[in-house]
């Protein structure tokens, strides 16, 4: 049973390192949650712009 119990404690630590890993990747750039969201709508509108823009502008080549 030794090699079960080794396994087990290798699968524990392994999901403890994941998890370390993945704490910090969220909040790289230190922004609150309703900051990233005002940050995240502005890019969304921008790029809804550009796609508007360009749409109505190869309509008016035509």
């Amino acid at each position: 049973m030794t090699r079960g119990n080794q396994r087990e404690l290798a699968r524990q630590k392994h999901a403890k390192k994941q998890t370390e890993q993945h704490k910090g990747k969220r909040n790289e750039d230190g922004l609150s949650a309703a900051a990233r969201k005002q940050r995240d709508a502005e890019i969304m509108q921008q790029k809804q712009k550009k796609s508007d823009g360009g749409g109505k502008s190869s309509e008016k080549s035509k």
